[in-house]
């Protein structure tokens, strides 16, 4: 039976206004087949306000950046189901977010539009691929609650760019690999609470995780795979995480479960390099920012496995350190440091190429109030005067450690105004070998340590 006209109008309009058709796309605009530009017809989904976009298998071209303005398009969840490819072929992020959050991680702070309009913006189950030397991941600012999962990110400059302002951030099960750039940029931001979990970041040039001029608080990076982000020999030094507080403050860390190696040949390479001196505050004369953990990461392969400079409260703990190059750890201009439980080997598992040139070493200089217990030096250093180098610190208690492989020194002790050693255990492999050297320009008491050679 033939229908009215009015009736296919009423049916046509019924569908129209069910919630899936607002909310859902399969997104048929789009032609997916890596020839065709599909910018325009993606940027004209998200300005629709179609909120959830679940893009069906394909490779999609992109020539320039698609922009999410939150307040503009609404909620917006972006998904691929692992099985959609975008090819970045223009300059900048292949997605840029873009949202008005100026408040804090506070509830009193954040506006209704940021709640009504903006919230949770997510990214999962996509792949971006550079095809451009200037191409990027994704980018935000302005962001509450920005949630990426499940997102690859490869051959562009830098994966995973945050500036300008974001609150409450999440990136987890995400692979950022073999891009030019860095895997996570903190670059030019003020974000508190980031949660980087479960991720491979590997084979960035630029670094791994990196903070440049920004303030950053309640950074949380937990047991995910962190290798190999520095350059050529011939690149500048980087790290796989690098945190710099230079005219900013970067504090509040916990790195923690991961494994973070990869490479020595690298120059200046570190797998953890924190610098702590930031900006001024009217209040105090205190410039070292810190309240940092590093610990259960397993730390190898680089020139410098933690390097840290004016770090003020920072706690080591649990972790294990090998192929140190230059030095294990190097800590100088440090406050209220504690190293306890990390385990410094010397495998000659990992002997294979110059695997066993690795210096090795502990070197701590011009810090103060530092506890070190319960520490094992697994192997004997290369070059330095000392496994455990002291120099210059003031307030040092050294207890309850074992040096196993001691060819000169166990610890050196140079100009230390105040500390002791108590408790440790000291194994000399050759006839120089001695417990503790330079105490005669120290206040250092030694006590109940026992010594043999062998």
């Amino acid at each position: 039976m033939r229908q009215p006209a009015s009736t296919l109008v009423f049916i046509a309009l019924l569908f129209a206004s069910l919630p899936f058709a607002a909310r859902f796309t399969t997104a048929a605009d789009l032609v997916g087949d890596a020839t065709a530009d599909d910018t325009a017809a993606i940027q004209s989904l998200i300005d629709r306000k179609t909120g959830a976009i679940t893009f069906p298998p394909g490779v999609y071209r992109l020539t320039k950046t698609v922009t999410i303005d939150l307040d503009n398009v609404g909620w917006v969840s972006l998904s691929g189901e692992g099985v959609a490819q975008f090819r970045m072929e223009g300059q900048g992020p292949a997605f840029r977010f873009v949202g008005t959050h100026a408040g804090t991680a506070s509830p009193a702070t954040v506006k209704a539009n940021v709640w009504d309009r903006q919230r949770t913006p997510m990214v999962d189950g996509i792949e971006i691929l550079g095809a451009h030397p200037e191409a990027c991941g994704i980018e935000a600012d302005g962001t509450m609650q920005l949630t990426l999962t499940r997102v690859v990110v490869r051959k562009a400059k830098h994966a995973i760019r945050l500036t300008g302002r974001n609150r409450n951030v999440t990136l987890s099960e995400c692979h950022l690999y073999e891009n030019s750039g860095v895997g996570v940029f903190l670059d030019q931001l003020n974000l508190h609470q980031i949660n980087i979990a479960n991720c491979h970041i590997s084979y960035n040039a630029g670094g791994g995780v990196v903070a440049i001029a920004s303030e950053i608080r309640n950074l949380q990076i937990g047991t995910c795979d962190i290798e190999g982000n520095m350059g050529d020999a011939n690149s500048d030094p980087t790290a796989n995480v690098l945190l710099d507080s230079t005219g900013t403050s970067v504090g509040e860390v916990a790195i923690v479960g991961c494994t973070i190696q990869h490479t020595h040949d690298a120059p200046g390479s570190a797998n953890i390099r924190i610098n702590g001196w930031s900006d001024e505050r009217p209040f105090t004369d205190e410039r070292r920012t810190g309240n940092i953990t590093i610990a259960d990461n397993v730390l190898s392969d680089v020139q410098t496995n933690l390097d840290l400079q004016g770090v003020r409260g920072i706690t080591i703990t649990g972790n294990t350190m090998w192929k140190g190059y230059a030095n294990n750890v190097v800590a100088k201009n440090c406050t209220h440091l504690v190293m306890t439980g990390n385990l410094y080997d010397r495998s000659p598992r990992y002997h294979y190429g110059d695997g066993a040139m690795a210096k090795l070493g502990v070197t701590i200089e011009d810090c103060s109030d530092v506890t070190i217990t319960g520490e094992h030096f697994g192997g004997n250093v290369i070059e330095h005067p000392a496994v455990l180098q002291l120099r210059r610190c003031d307030g040092v208690n050294v207890s309850g450690c074992t040096f196993s492989s001691i060819d000169q020194a166990g610890i050196l002790v140079d100009e230390v105004k105040f500390g002791q050693i108590s408790g440790c255990l000291f194994t000399g492999v050759t006839a120089e070998s001695v417990q503790v050297s330079g105490m005669s320009t120290s206040d250092v008491e030694f006590n109940a340590n026992r010594f043999r050679r062998r």
